[in-house]
């Protein structure tokens, strides 16, 4: 498979030109460009918009879902495991023998026929995946992690590294010979798995992964990840919330720029980001038309354009199917249900599934309301997403790209402030689109700005163009310390406990290293103290919950130091991709010195 194409040569006016802006006026890699607004969201359409359909083998592994749950029982009945099974045989002979089954009034088979059955036709789920021996993985890098003097945190800090080995995984041969039997996805390289139930690729866990491997320094395994998600572009237009084939349908978190340019930084491999650049653009594109776009007029500014996370789904979701359907029962007409299985996938396209800060009523998941919202954080993505093609362009010799999303980066950054920040909070917070809104432009009303404390609502601490305000970051360091989120073992999700994952207590990785990595890189000593202070008590609780259970855990509960995390749609996970590359990102940033305990 083709994914890569040649950057386009800029003219020799543009480059000459925008090399003397860039060298005079923008002294280092800066920011990105203006795209042209297509539909706006109407709520009635919610559930018309548009549907990827998943294939016959998702649907009949959908079939064997209810059929297995009826037969098997709840008991550690996860419905992500059925979808994920591979086929021996033809399709049309499975389902055969699988309608031949005997059945009983409520549709349920006998035990020991379905096992037999699922034996006979089916290989288990992850078998398509089988190991892989990263041949840029040795057990001691040279150079890794020289700000760790402490021997037992260096010593934990090289088992999470051997993680790496455990975790590296390639596409069976099966699936390049026969495709159609697996919903695995064919990826050309070699990759990394976040771990337990989650088997294959997923992208926003991706970014976090490669800051682990660059702290290993393994550039060509990192680069491989990055080759996987630029070929989902090239077949599918937009990079998967994962590497199956029930998640066609929706995106994650657009956090590749920020893998293209940090590997950049580690590696000056300017062939890599030749390669890498007509994907990023492709993408800033699927994030800035159709209906992921909406249009917010607010005077004296006028018009502004923002991205919402947008689900092309509104059936359930087939990882998740039953759970979406029980949910839905409360619903009689298809359109309410339709609208609340295009809320559940939005909600898991934004990697954040799931949270009262999608739910009008946070007692009632049924009332998702994700296509109504403009997330803060999926904008300061995109805001950095356009800086680093600018960068990226810059270093590749295209001026002319360059400029384009340095200017939309300008812009973005303005919007940004303009619609989300609320200055008497010193947060930027989620914008709520009008019930009744129409298609066309809404109007700017400071009462849709959601009021509620979210992680989220400091995630533009992470950009450079919001941590060099010192003004602005004043009053946002002096509302994070206020917020109620700042906990004893890291930094806590809101302050709502919904039972929901991304929600009080729960602490995930991602969120730690973004604001943790902002206030770092402030120019404010205060911010750079507190960056440190909440490293030590995530690193703490890692380490502490590491060696009482003998696993890195998928999230935290931050109440208190050393427990693992709980609530959502399964069990807690082991493993973890995105909780060791933080670890190892905070170990290789804030080091850890020989006299200072670990231990909570």
């Amino acid at each position: 498979m083709a994914f890569f194409q040649p950057l386009l040569t800029p003219s020799v006016h543009c480059s000459l030109t925008l090399f003397l802006f860039f060298l005079v006026v923008v002294p280092l890699l800066p920011p990105a460009a203006p795209m042209p607004l297509h539909e706006v969201y109407s709520p009635r359409l919610a559930y018309r918009g548009p549907v990827i359909p998943v294939s016959n083998l998702v649907k009949f592994l959908e079939r064997l879902q209810v059929v297995a749950l009826n037969s098997f029982g709840k008991l550690d009945f996860d419905l992500k495991y059925y979808v994920d099974l591979s086929l021996k045989f033809d399709l049309n002979s499975t389902e055969r023998a699988f309608d031949a089954l005997s059945r009983s009034s409520n549709g349920s088979v006998p035990v020991e026929d379905l096992k037999s059955f699922i034996s006979e036709y089916f290989d288990s789920a992850g078998t398509d995946m089988v190991y892989s021996d990263p041949l840029d993985f040795v057990p001691r890098p040279q150079g890794f992690l020289p700000k760790v003097e402490n021997a037992g945190v260096r010593a934990w800090a090289l088992e999470i590294h051997n993680y790496w080995k455990n975790l590296s995984r390639k596409v069976s041969d099966d699936i390049i010979h026969r495709p159609d039997a697996h919903t695995l996805l064919p990826l050309p390289m070699p990759c990394i798995i976040p771990g337990a139930r989650f088997r294959e690729v997923y992208y926003w866990d991706s970014y976090w992964i490669i800051r682990g491997l660059l702290a290993s320094k393994m550039y060509d395994t990192a680069k491989g990840i990055v080759i996987n998600l630029i070929s989902m572009i090239d077949e599918f237009g937009h990079v998967l919330n994962g590497a199956r084939a029930y998640y066609t349908n929706r995106s994650q978190p657009p956090l590749l720029s920020s893998m293209v340019y940090d590997i950049y930084l580690r590696t000056g491999d300017l062939e890599f980001v030749r390669n890498s650049l007509p994907a990023l653009i492709k993408e800033h594109m699927f994030w800035n038309s159709g209906f992921h776009s909406v249009t917010v007029r607010k005077a004296p500014g006028g018009n502004h354009s923002l991205s919402r996370y947008y689900a092309m789904w509104n059936e359930p979701r087939p990882e998740s199917s039953l759970l979406d359907e029980k949910l839905a029962s409360k619903f009689v007409n298809n359109y309410d249900k339709q609208r609340l299985y295009r809320e559940l996938a939005s909600a898991a396209e934004s990697g954040w599934d799931f949270s009262s800060r999608w739910m009008r009523d946070h007692t009632d998941l049924s009332t998702l309301a994700t296509t109504s919202i403009l997330p803060v954080d999926l904008n300061v993505f995109i805001l950095k997403m356009e800086l680093d093609i600018s960068n990226l362009a810059r270093a590749a010799g295209d001026f002319c790209l360059a400029y384009k999303f340095l200017e939309a980066s300008l812009v973005r950054k303005k919007t940004i402030n303009s619609i989300f920040w609320n200055s008497e909070k010193g947060q930027w917070l989620d914008y709520w689109l009008d019930n009744g809104s129409h298609k066309g432009v809404h109007t700017w009303d400071a009462q849709n700005q959601n009021k509620n404390i979210y992680a989220s609502n400091f995630i533009p601490l992470w950009i450079e163009s919001f941590y060099n305000d010192s003004i602005q970051m004043k009053k946002v360091l002096k509302s994070l310390r206020k917020s109620g989120l700042l906990c004893n073992a890291g930094i806590a999700t809101s302050t709502i406990n919904s039972g929901e994952q991304w929600d009080f207590p729960n602490g995930w990785a991602p969120i730690q290293h973004m604001i943790i990595e902002g206030l770092a890189r402030s120019e404010l000593k205060e911010a750079r103290v507190l960056a440190e202070d909440m490293a030590v008590r995530w690193l703490r609780t890692n380490y502490v919950a590491y060696k009482k259970t003998g696993y890195m855990h998928e999230k935290y509960d931050v109440q208190k130091c050393g427990d693992f995390g709980a609530g959502g749609e399964y069990v807690p996970q082991t493993g973890f991709g995105w909780s060791n590359g933080v670890v190892l990102a905070f170990l290789e940033e804030f080091g850890w010195p020989e006299d200072q305990n670990i231990d909570c």
